[in-house]
C-alpha cells in the first residue's frame, strides 16, 4: 500500500467516525450512518480526485474505502450511547481527520507536478468539504464556517507544508507528516485554547 493510500484510508475511517456520530446526534437509523459516515469519508477526495481528472476516483478504484466507512458507522450506531460528550468527539476527531485528508490531498497534487497554488487548493478541499458535506445533510452549522475558528487556515497551512518541504530535500514521509502535525497542531489550538483569526464587524457608514 502506497504512503497516499494509506493516508487516505485514514482520512475516510476517521472521518467516517465522525459523520456517524452526527448521525447520532441526530438519531438517525443505521442506513442514515452509513450514508453519513460514506459520505464524510470519500466527499472530499471525491471531489479531489474529480477536478485532478484522476481515473478511476480512488474509491472506485478500490471499493474497500466504502468498506471502510461502513464498518466506522456500524461501530458507532453500536457504541456512541458510550461516549459521554458525542460534541466534543467529533471536534478531536474532525480535527485528526482533517490532519490525514489534508496531507492526502495535498501530496497527491505534488505528485502529478501540480503547481504550488493547486497544491494547497487540492489539500484544503480533501480536507474540508467531507466534513462540510456531513455537517449541511445533517442541519448543523459546518465546522469549517464556526465564526473565527481555525478550520481552512489549518488545512492551507498544512497542504502549504507539502508544497514547499521538498524544496528542502525532505523526502516524501516527512513532508507529509509535517503536513499532518502542522494542520492537527493549529486545529488543536483553535478547539483548545480558542485560537482564532479577527472576523468582520459591521460599522455604521461614515457620513
Amino acid at each position: 500500500m502506497t504512503l497516499v493510500a494509506v493516508l487516505d484510508h485514514a482520512a475516510v475511517l476517521v472521518f467516517a467516525l465522525t459523520g456517524a456520530l452526527v448521525a447520532s446526534r441526530a438519531q438517525l437509523d443505521i442506513i442514515g450512518f452509513a450514508f453519513l459516515a460514506i459520505l464524510t469519508g470519500v466527499g472530499g477526495g471525491t471531489v479531489r480526485d474529480v477536478l485532478l481528472d484522476r481515473n478511476p476516483v480512488f474509491w472506485l478504484g478500490d471499493p474497500t474505502y466504502l468498506g471502510t466507512a461502513t464498518a466506522a458507522a456500524f461501530l458507532v450506531f453500536f457504541t456512541a450511547h458510550l461516549i459521554e460528550s458525542r460534541y466534543k468527539a467529533i471536534l478531536w476527531l474532525d480535527a485528526a481527520a482533517l490532519a490525514f485528508a489534508v496531507a492526502a490531498g495535498a501530496r497527491i497534487a505534488a505528485t502529478l507536478d501540480q503547481s504550488v497554488t493547486i497544491i494547497i487548493v487540492m489539500g484544503a478541499i480533501t480536507g474540508c468539504l467531507g466534513g462540510l458535506m456531513r455537517d449541511v445533510v445533517a442541519n448543523e452549522v459546518p465546522l469549517v464556517l464556526k465564526q473565527g475558528e481555525l478550520y481552512v487556515t489549518c488545512a492551507v497551512a498544512g497542504a502549504a507544508v507539502v508544497a514547499v518541504a521538498p524544496l528542502f530535500g525532505a523526502s516524501a514521509l516527512v513532508t507529509v507528516t509535517a503536513s499532518a502535525v502542522t494542520t492537527f497542531a493549529l486545529r488543536a489550538g483553535s478547539i483548545a485554547f480558542g485560537w482564532k483569526l479577527p472576523v468582520y464587524k459591521s460599522r455604521p457608514p461614515r457620513l
